[in-house]
């Protein structure tokens, strides 16, 4: 089949590009890497750029290109939830709204701009979040048949899923959605701790096993 898929993760933390071409990964490279910004957030024109060289892969090869969420879902809770929370969620609305409808809503304009096209399809596809997670898991694993768990702190509305992948098939079966997130309480923590979320998370988890449960019935 000789398919090539370019994937992207930008516009919240850790941008990335990745080449896949039949189901392998052939070249995947974030732009922290070229930029020496920790954490960049930013569209990967270096990472994309770096992928297509090291694969010897030209634009008008590419199969298809992949955006790791669905920003539709994501603007629809982000709405949602600002409309419950009322106005103690202003100030987070608008930090929001600035990066989907100033950043995300808009990929496929930075896409056209780093490569000069959308590939063979002519547009980008969206996949859901912890669809993402769980065939970052999968697929590059030795299993053929798996019991998938991701658990983070929200993608569109599923904060927690469970699937099954059987080859090249994968479903998620069943999910926990916002609020109730294991993840953002995690999230809480670090921040709580001093730390900065999405980023020294790493941090608490090197320190918990010094710690004592001193805590653990009130947080309980």
């Amino acid at each position: 089949m000789n398919k090539i898929v370019l994937g992207i993760s930008c516009f919240y933390h850790d941008s990335a590009a990745v080449l896949v071409q039949d189901g392998k990964i052939i070249a995947a490279a974030q732009e922290e890497r070229y930029t020496r910004i920790k954490h960049d957030p930013r569209f990967p024109h270096n990472a994309i750029n770096y992928c297509l060289e090291e694969a010897f892969i030209e634009t008008e090869e590419i199969d298809a290109i992949v955006f790791y969420d669905s920003q539709l879902k994501t603007f629809d809770r982000v709405i949602k939830n600002c409309m419950h929370a009322g106005s103690d969620s202003i100030e987070q609305f608008d930090k929001a709204m600035l990066s989907l409808l100033g950043t995300k809503m808009w990929v496929q304009d930075y896409v056209k701009k780093t490569i000069g096209s959308l590939g063979k399809t002519g547009k980008l596809l969206f996949t859901e979040h912890h669809m993402s997670h769980a065939a970052s898991a999968f697929y590059p694993s030795a299993y053929e048949k798996a019991a998938i768990l991701t658990i983070d702190g929200v993608g569109e509305w599923t904060t927690t899923s469970i699937g099954l992948g059987n080859g090249n098939k994968l479903e998620l079966l069943q999910e926990i959605h916002y609020p109730h997130s294991l993840g953002l309480l995690y999230s809480a923590f670090t921040f709580y701790c001093g730390f900065k979320v999405n980023s020294g998370e790493y941090k608490l988890m090197g320190l918990a096993p010094f710690g004592e449960p001193s805590y653990y019935n009130i947080i309980k």
